[in-house]
């Protein structure tokens, strides 16, 4: 099997990829620029922000898994040119995502305080806990406003990416984070002749951007309902026929729950990282943040395999589809090889940007070199993941994703920082070296061949 297609075959990959490319870098880039702006006021405003952040990356990744249950669906449909199915699976995620944002909303505004307080820690000599809890409560009741309108656009956008249309999302999300960037500026320091309102200023900057982004791509797909025909009449009915919501709930239930519970293990992660003080939490926040920047290429190549083979497994093409895969995984390993040199080497420059101390900035670039050293598994396993999901053999997909984080990765993080003394960087090296294990299996998974299915037969009406 060939790991190298022709120029057709890269050019098609990159029509899908680079819109989703551009709108994750950018986002990621301003949302390294929006850290270095709160970093700027204090360790401990970046400390609590970063804390908010990592709850709300959760909830962001529980809304992506119940719309990746339903878009597995909407791709195929779309693959076999059935433009009710793609309607009754953008019904199906906005009554499923609708229902989680609430209880979303409800969860934070009522036990936002126990959730960032476990991340909190003496240790080290970053900052004062006390106070990373009352910044972290000031930006979790502002941020918690900006959940409807964010559930909404990705609804929307993941919709179009389904029918292969990825420029919109990439248009609005770029101009969402314009305007984040922009106030943020203005908010944070009290520039332009606005009140200096700093860790609250940030979450008004980034609410603000959401209703943006949301009325944007919202607007622009009803306005062009005579190309996205899926729109057409979609809300002349909330009813899902009941064979496809049994479907979907029986081939997503399995991608929503990993979804939840790998954000959560990430989160568990984080906090068993946290024991070790403050100062790690710190440089925790700056390492991710700048790998945000550059995992955005695997990322984006992971949706743009979910798009392509879903599409392909739709329309029968079943020995295509096989050779797409391959090529498509050894792609997105070698673009991830090539960020991650330019990451290593930048990475003694990204922590000076920030204000805070010489200790948290050398735990930071410490972390950044690891992180950059796993890239190349991230993107294996990330692609192999979409491949695996693209044929809607979800309950493997989450044998192989949340269930590992869970049975392997906490366990380890969980011993290594309570029952050792060794050095927080080499923690975080060993847990990351877990992921070749999973390398194994995601091949293993590929090369089989379990996910070559058609799940769409029968299932629109």
């Amino acid at each position: 099997m060939r790991l190298i297609g022709d120029k057709r075959f890269y050019a098609r990959t990159m029509r899908i990829a680079v819109p989703i490319i551009i709108q994750n870098g950018i986002t990621n880039l301003v949302g390294m620029l929006d850290n270095v702006m709160i970093g700027q006021t204090g360790t401990e405003q970046m400390t609590g922000v970063a804390i908010v952040n990592q709850l709300m990356f959760v909830f962001n990744i529980v809304i992506f898994g119940i719309i990746s249950g339903a878009g597995i669906f909407g791709a195929q449909y779309y693959g076999k040119g059935d433009n009710e199915g793609v309607r009754n699976a953008f019904r199906f995620k906005l009554i499923s995502c609708f229902i989680a944002t609430a209880a979303g909303i409800i969860l934070f505004l009522r036990r936002g305080e126990g959730l960032i307080s476990i991340y909190l820690h003496e240790g080290g000599s970053a900052g004062d806990t006390a106070l990373a809890l009352e910044y972290g409560l000031v930006y979790i009741k502002l941020m918690v406003i900006g959940m409807v309108p964010f559930t909404v656009s990705q609804i929307y956008s993941s919709t179009l990416r389904e029918t292969g249309e990825t420029v919109m999302p990439m248009t609005a999300g770029v101009c969402a984070v314009a305007v984040n960037t922009a106030l943020n500026y203005v908010l944070i320091f009290g520039k332009c002749g606005a009140p200096e309102l700093g860790v609250s200023g940030a979450a008004i900057a980034t609410v603000i951007s959401r209703f943006c982004e949301c009325a944007l791509i919202t607007a622009w797909t009803h306005i062009k309902r005579g190309k996205y025909t899926f729109i057409q009449g979609v809300y002349k009915t909330v009813r899902v026929p009941a064979a496809l919501a049994k479907q979907i709930i029986i081939k997503g239930s399995p991608l929503m729950l990993n979804e939840a519970m790998w954000s959560v293990g990430m989160a568990v992660m984080m906090q068993c990282y946290s024991v070790r003080g403050i100062d790690v939490v710190a440089a925790m926040n700056i390492s991710t943040t700048v790998s945000n920047v550059f995992n955005v290429i695997f990322i984006a190549l992971g949706s743009a395999i979910a798009i392509i083979i879903g599409q392909l497994l739709g329309a029968g093409e079943m020995d295509r589809a096989r050779d797409s895969a391959a090529k498509l995984i050894f792609f997105s390993v070698v673009c991830s090889a090539a960020a991650a040199l330019v990451m290593v080497a930048l990475s003694p420059l990204f922590p000076m940007i920030y204000n805070t101390t010489d200790a948290v900035r050398s735990l930071a670039v410490r972390f950044i070199i690891v992180a950059a050293i796993f890239m190349p598994a991230y993107s294996f396993t990330n692609a192999s993941y979409f491949t695996i999901r693209s044929g809607g053999k979800t309950i493997v997909t989450f044998l192989f994703d949340s269930v590992f984080v869970w049975v392997v990765s906490i366990p380890l993080a969980m011993c290594l920082t309570r029952l050792t003394m060794w050095n927080i960087v080499l923690i975080y090296f060993i847990c990351q070296a877990a992921e070749l294990i999973k390398c194994v299996i995601g091949f293993t998974l590929v090369k089989k061949g379990v996910w070559l299915t058609n799940i769409t037969v029968g299932n629109t009406r």
